[in-house]
């Protein structure tokens, strides 16, 4: 065992996030405001844990006085969350503002700012409008890319005073491919045709709010929240090498690329035209996409991604999937998180943040979501009623550690949010594993009490230094 000591530099973020569709609930929601998510928990609420899901989540928008004072309790100075599209408007094709739901956030902006916390704001966290799924096919058609431009035109008139960290999506390439590579959520279906072009139909819209953004003058950035999962081969082999390769290319690098170097690879190129996948683009589009990289990158890290080169035969009547290039691997003996069945290995952070400093230009980032879920944490709490989470400390002490290290050795990398602020609704797994610095009782009218990682993140920003103790003795 050994003790590691790292200082906090005074411009480094401590913050923590949470969308809009996992914490405010559905009150004041208007008929015809269902986003995707809305409509997935609606059609399928028996997939979701113990069946819970949005309806109320946390009851955000009706107590977020009480959740900000929370924030500055837990010494929180950055928050970050989303706008829902679907509520935001009324009336989609022409951009109508929900005025009560856009007040809601003038006094929660307000009540942050009043409270010392910066608001940092994603455009859309799954929350794409499910009449625009329904009627357009969602990110498969060119108009709902104009309207998304439309709607973030009246987000930044609204609120560009109050805000000037923005983003146009969280994660932009999970939902398409939960639904349409792997047909997981809802409506299932699987079209890898579809994937991609919700993919390109994001890169542009991301080009089209940042030109806008720019034009406008408005003071502040525009990036993106992507999660590129840190993907190691089973071995240094050749076939193992080219896997992890191919999976890169068709999931980080297809959001990394045109964001950062304002193109895509042309490798991507190929090889969807190799297997036939049909997907429109211009000259036109990847000019702007060319002209308009983003200001800077939020990146999510939770866990390694590992794989090996595929032991069998591609069947030819399944259509292509990238999984054509991949199997997963699972390493022996690796740390697991048992609840979440993800791999604990804090060194991701350090190994992408070294990468961006490399292969990005050192663009500037920072560890958007890192966190540990677990199941029935109450078996972890003490007499007098607080969860104990040691576990939760340990795991973001080693993950921060390797950010504060990497960023000592060059890397651009200026903040670490947790996921997430309070324990919060999640895709299926509903709350059944507990994310949060806050706890949230759901025998008790969602009261909320402070975990034990509160009052020590409270520390940690106060001190602005970072201590652990490291098991690294040869035994």
């Amino acid at each position: 065992m050994s003790i590691k000591s790292i200082a906090i530099p005074p411009d480094f973020i401590l913050g923590a996030a949470a969308s809009a569709w996992q914490t405010e609930g559905w009150s004041g929601k208007k008929e015809g405001q269902d986003s995707w998510i809305d409509l997935w928990y609606k059609n399928d609420r028996h997939v979701w844990h113990n069946g819970f899901g949005p309806v109320v989540a946390t009851d955000f928008i009706n107590r977020f006085r009480e959740d900000v004072a929370l924030m500055k309790q837990a010494g929180l100075r950055h928050y970050r969350t989303s706008i829902n599209w679907s509520r935001f408007l009324t009336d989609y094709e022409n951009a109508t503002v929900d005025e009560e739901y856009a007040a809601y956030y003038d006094a929660l902006f307000d009540e942050m700012h009043r409270q010392g916390i910066e608001p940092m704001i994603c455009l859309e966290h799954y929350e794409l409008p499910g009449v625009l799924l329904e009627t357009y096919g969602g990110w498969a058609s060119k108009h709902v890319v104009e309207l998304f431009v439309r709607y973030a035109e009246k987000v930044f008139e609204r609120y560009h005073a109050k805000v000037t960290r923005w983003f146009t999506f969280n994660e932009p390439i999970v939902v398409q491919t939960r639904v349409y590579l792997d047909a997981l959520r809802w409506p299932y279906e699987q079209n890898t045709h579809t994937w991609m072009q919700w993919n390109h139909h994001k890169v542009l819209a991301t080009a089209k709010v940042v030109k806008h953004f720019h034009e406008k003058g408005y003071h502040g950035t525009v990036g993106c929240i992507l999660n590129p999962e840190v993907t190691y081969p089973r071995s240094q082999a050749p076939h193992d090498v080219r896997a992890a390769e191919r999976y890169d290319l068709f999931y980080n690098r297809v959001f990394l690329d045109p964001f950062v170097h304002g193109r895509y690879p042309q490798e991507l190129f190929t090889l969807l035209e190799q297997h036939q996948v049909q997907w429109e683009y211009t000259a036109e589009e990847l000019a702007i996409i060319a002209e308009n990289t983003v200001d800077e990158l939020g990146i999510n890290l939770y866990y390694p991604h590992r794989v090996k080169a595929p032991s069998r035969a591609w069947h030819p009547e399944t259509p292509f999937h990238p999984a054509y290039y991949y199997e997963p691997f699972e390493l022996p003996g690796r740390r697991m998180n048992k609840s979440r069945g993800w791999e604990i290995y804090p060194r991701i952070i350090y190994d992408m943040a070294m990468r961006i400093k490399n292969e990005y230009r050192n663009i500037p980032w920072f560890v958007a979501e890192s966190g540990m879920g677990v199941e029935n944490e109450a078996q972890f709490r003490n007499r007098d009623g607080v969860i104990e989470d040691d576990y939760r400390i340990d795991f973001i002490s080693e993950h921060l550690y390797y950010a504060l290290l990497a960023r000592e050795e060059g890397a651009n990398c200026h903040g670490y949010m947790l996921w997430a602020f309070t324990d919060n609704v999640s895709p299926m797994n509903a709350f059944k594993n507990r994310y949060g610095l806050i706890e949230i009782d759901l025998e008790n009218n969602r009261a909320r009490r402070a975990k034990k990682s509160a009052s020590w993140f409270r520390q940690l920003r106060d001190e602005r230094r970072l201590t652990l103790t490291v098991e690294d003795e040869w035994k």
